[in-house]
C-alpha cells in the first residue's frame, strides 16, 4: 500500500507536509500544495480513515440504521439523512435490521466497535434491550420514526395517530360505515398510532370500535399485502373500504384484489400509508397518507450532527413531530354507499 511517506519522497517535502495538504490545505503554498497533489493522484494513495479518527478522537461516519430497505419510504429517510451528512463533511453507513430485534443488536455491536459517530436509528426490538444495552457506548442517537420523550434522546417522527385518522376520515366521508385496517406487527408502534387514529374517527363519526375489523401482518411488504388481500376476499361480508398501515401492504392488496376480479374502487376502496413513488404509479393510483420522508431523515441527522459537533455541549434533546397529508387518488374515489 502506498503511505504518507512514498507521496513525501515523491513529491520532495516532508511527512508533515503532505499531511498539511490533506488536513489544512490553507496552511500550504499553492505551488507546493499543487506538486503534493500530483504525487497523491499519480501515486493512487488514500488515506487511512481508521488512523485519522484514531488520532482525531471521532469518527467521520453515521450509522443509518432502519426497518426495511426495501422499502422506498426508507430510501427517501436515507436520501435525507446523507445530505445533511455530506453537507457536514460526513458519511453516511446504512444498515438493514429487516425487523428483527436480534439483527437490531447485532448492527449495535458493530457500531460500537468501529465508533461511528452517532447512530440514527428506527428500532425493532419491542423491549428496547438492544438500544438500552447500545447505550453504555455513550455513542449519540437519534430515534427516526419513533416518538420517544426528550429525556430518552433526540426523534424525529410522524404524528400517526392524525395520519391514522386522516385516513379513517376520508374513507367514512366516501359513506363507507365499516372497513378494515391492515397492519403489520402490532409491536410496532407506527401500527399502534395508525390504530388508533382509526378508532379516533371512528368515534368521532359515532361508530363503535367494532366497525373497523383488523387483520395484522408479521411483515409491512407487498407478500404480506397480498395474503392480507387473500384474507379479506374470505371476509363474511366482504369490507367496502381497507386501510392499510404502508403502501407496500396497499398494493400487495391490490394485486389480491386485480387478482380475483374484485374492482378497486368500485367494490373495496383502499388507502394506504407513506405515500412512496410507487403510490401514484400503481395500476390504480393508491390514496395515501404522506410522510415527509426525505426531511425526516434530513431533521433527524441534523440533531446528530449538532449533538457530535462542536457545539454538543449546548445541545439539548429535541423531540419532532411532523404533520402527515392526504393524498387522495383514484383508489378510494368511487361513489359513496
Amino acid at each position: 500500500m502506498v503511505g504518507i511517506k512514498d507521496v513525501a519522497r515523491h513529491a520532495g517535502v516532508s511527512v508533515g507536509t503532505v499531511s498539511n495538504v490533506i488536513n489544512r490545505p490553507e496552511m500550504v503554498a499553492a505551488g507546493t500544495r499543487d506538486r503534493v497533489q500530483a504525487a497523491i493522484e499519480r501515486l493512487g494513495y488514500v488515506r487511512s480513515e481508521s488512523a485519522r479518527q484514531l488520532r482525531a478522537g471521532r469518527s467521520r461516519i453515521i450509522a443509518l440504521l432502519v426497518l426495511d430497505m426495501a422499502n422506498p419510504f426508507f430510501v427517501d429517510v436515507a436520501r435525507g439523512a446523507e445530505r445533511a451528512a455530506r453537507e457536514a463533511g460526513l458519511g453516511v453507513m446504512v444498515c438493514n435490521s429487516g425487523q428483527s430485534a436480534s439483527e437490531e443488536a447485532d448492527y449495535l455491536s458493530l457500531f460500537a466497535e468501529h465508533r461511528v459517530r452517532g447512530v440514527l436509528v428506527t428500532p425493532a426490538d419491542p423491549t428496547g434491550r438492544s438500544l438500552d444495552n447500545f447505550r453504555r457506548h455513550e455513542i449519540p442517537f437519534v430515534f427516526v420514526d419513533r416518538t420517544v420523550p426528550a429525556t430518552e434522546g433526540c426523534s424525529v417522527s410522524v404524528d400517526d395517530v392524525t395520519g391514522g385518522a386522516l385516513a379513517a376520515r376520508h374513507l367514512l366521508a366516501q359513506g363507507h360505515r365499516e372497513l378494515v385496517y391492515v397492519s403489520g406487527p402490532m409491536h410496532l408502534p407506527q401500527c399502534q398510532d395508525r390504530h388508533t387514529g382509526v378508532l379516533a374517527a371512528l368515534a368521532e363519526a359515532g361508530l363503535p370500535p367494532t366497525a373497523m375489523r383488523h387483520v395484522e401482518q408479521d411483515r409491512l411488504d407487498v407478500p404480506a399485502g397480498r395474503d392480507a388481500g387473500a384474507r379479506l376476499l374470505a371476509l363474511t361480508p366482504r369490507p367496502t373500504a381497507v386501510f392499510c398501515a404502508n403502501d407496500l401492504l396497499a398494493l400487495g392488496v391490490l394485486q389480491a384484489m386485480y387478482g380475483a376480479g374484485v374492482s378497486v374502487p368500485g367494490d373495496i376502496a383502499l388507502a394506504g400509508y407513506d405515500d412512496i413513488e410507487f403510490a401514484a404509479a400503481a395500476a390504480v393510483p393508491l390514496t395515501s397518507v404522506r410522510q415527509p420522508a426525505f426531511r425526516m431523515g434530513r431533521a433527524a441527522a441534523d440533531l446528530l450532527i449538532e449533538e457530535t459537533g462542536d457545539t454538543a455541549r449546548h445541545h439539548a434533546h429535541q423531540r419532532i413531530i411532523l404533520q402527515p397529508e392526504l393524498i387522495v387518488r383514484d383508489s378510494t374515489r368511487a361513489g359513496g354507499r
